[in-house]
């Protein structure tokens, strides 16, 4: 009894990383007016202050999924822990912009090693079935409400406290999750392979780093921009010989069997879509109801708990009960399908709409709550199961790489095409201002419902199939 009661600390431990690491992507929107008062920023450089926790986090996942495998994932989850406090206490006592910008990038570093490390040590203490489903669905539901939470905190610690707050709030969190650590079952190291994939820990570092900054720069200079398409036209080559020449490396940083299982690409594309679609919902809940319905900060980030509640409910209820009683695609494809479904009704909203919050924002927030918790448990196990000791760090890696991009193109795609067919709409329609914003925000929700129509149909051959027991066990 005790040493399931031990095992079973892991999960509200790496759950309460889990939630530092993606409110902190959210957590800083909301205090960033404050703090460029505050700190003298100018308007085009404080975009870093987002800018540099993305593209330090993106850039590193790969190799810190390595690290943790080799170092042990225990070891690297507590090392990413208090780094992520040291840096978070850093970003707080900022006297000027380069120090703020400089803490949000350790932030990153540490969060890269901290996010494949946590998710590591789910896959490897839960082994059984059922168990699995139960602390994937509790994992996922906490990284799902992350956005929400951070929203709804920057808000409140801006408004009540300082925007300061906003990083000194990681400290105590982190250090009680170090404490939890204590409790969690030693794991072990991997066996060395060989040398360290020096090549390719410099080729994804570029990689991701390129395309994630492209995707950063493409709200103020355009997708057309010549640095814009340089940066993604560099990126995607970079991740192209890096994928070739993870293939001959004696030990690669990301086995390119990783990518090629079936199930897995099925889950890496799904999971990737999925958040393709949901930050520009995000986005668009975050504008929409403050400079159309008025909604303060605060009461904005408030609405989005609807959202973080079902997902709550699909994840624990739905998928971590159903989890490895039915095959993947039975929870991820209808996910991605309610999940579209609660972006379509809110395509039918105009400017003059009435009775918003009931009528069309509510069943939204379920629907895509339900949707998100619903992919995420099953995508997050698929991306590690069946793989050896060593491999596991890489694939929790590739998993939240993935989910990086998503995001990033996501927030850069939609954003563009609310801001291009509002100002369309507007010159040629001489209408409002709020009825050509609400036209660039349906128009926006309209290609994420198209996007997740196309996960949907992507996803269902390479999940469909059930694996059998042998095959769940089998190390690919």
């Amino acid at each position: 009894m005790l040493i399931t009661d031990k095992r079973w600390w892991t999960l509200p431990v790496v759950s309460a990383a889990q939630l530092l690491v993606v409110l902190d992507g959210t957590i800083v929107n909301i205090a960033l007016p404050s703090a460029q008062q505050d700190l003298g920023m100018s308007d085009a450089g404080r975009q870093w202050a987002i800018t540099a926790y993305a593209l330090a986090f993106g850039a590193l996942l790969l190799i810190g999924g390595r690290v943790s495998g080799a170092l042990g994932h225990r070891r690297t989850f507590v090392v990413g822990l208090a780094g992520f406090a040291a840096a978070s206490a850093l970003g707080g006592l900022a006297v000027n912009p380069g120090m703020l910008f400089a803490a949000r990038a350790a932030q990153g570093v540490f969060a890269a090693a901290l996010a494949p490390a946590g998710l590591s040590l789910l896959t490897t203490t839960f082994t059984d079935p059922r168990e699995r489903g139960r602390a994937f669905g509790v994992f996922a539901a906490v990284g799902a409400a992350g956005s929400a939470v951070g929203l709804v905190a920057g808000g409140l610690l801006t408004e009540y406290a300082n925007w300061r707050w906003c990083l000194y709030i990681n400290v105590p969190v982190a250090v009680l999750a170090v404490a939890g650590a204590a409790l969690i079952p030693p794991d072990r190291k991997a066996r060395p392979t060989g040398r360290l994939d020096v090549a390719g820990a410099l080729l994804s570092g570029a990689g991701f780093a390129a395309i994630v900054y492209a995707f950063s720069e493409t709200e103020a200079l355009g997708w057309g921009s010549p640095k814009v398409l340089g940066l993604l036209a560099a990126g995607v080559a970079l991740l192209g010989v890096f994928a070739l020449v993870e293939t001959r490396a004696a030990s690669p940083l990301l086995p390119i069997r990783l990518l090629l299982h079936r199930a897995r690409a099925g889950a890496f594309v799904s999971i990737t879509l999925m958040f393709t679609a949901m930050f520009g919902f995000y986005l668009f809940m975050s504008f929409y109801t403050q400079t159309v319905l008025g909604y303060s900060p605060v009461q904005a980030g408030l609405t989005l708990i609807i959202n973080a509640l079902a997902t709550l409910v699909a994840s624990t209820f739905i998928a971590g009960r159903l989890h490895g009683r039915v095959p993947p695609a039975v929870l991820i494809v209808p996910g991605l399908l309610a999940a579209a479904l609660g972006m379509l009704i809110l395509t039918r909203l105009t400017a003059t709409s009435t009775d918003v919050l009931p009528l069309y924002l509510t069943p939204a927030l379920v629907l895509t709550g339900l949707g998100l918790g619903c992919v995420m448990p099953p995508t997050a196990a698929l991306a590690t199961t069946g793989l050896n000791h060593q491999d596991i760090g890489a694939g929790a890696a590739a998993y939240n790489a993935f989910q990086q991009l998503g995001a990033a193109l996501g927030t850069a795609l939609l954003n563009s095409v609310a801001a291009g067919t509002a100002a369309t709409y507007l010159a040629e329609n001489h209408a409002s201002t709020a009825a050509a914003s609400v036209h660039g925000y349906t128009t926006a929700l309209t290609v994420a419902f198209v996007i997740l129509l196309a996960a949907a149909c992507l996803t269902a051959p390479l999940t469909i199939a059930k694996p059998s027991p042998k095959e769940a066990n089998t190390h690919v």
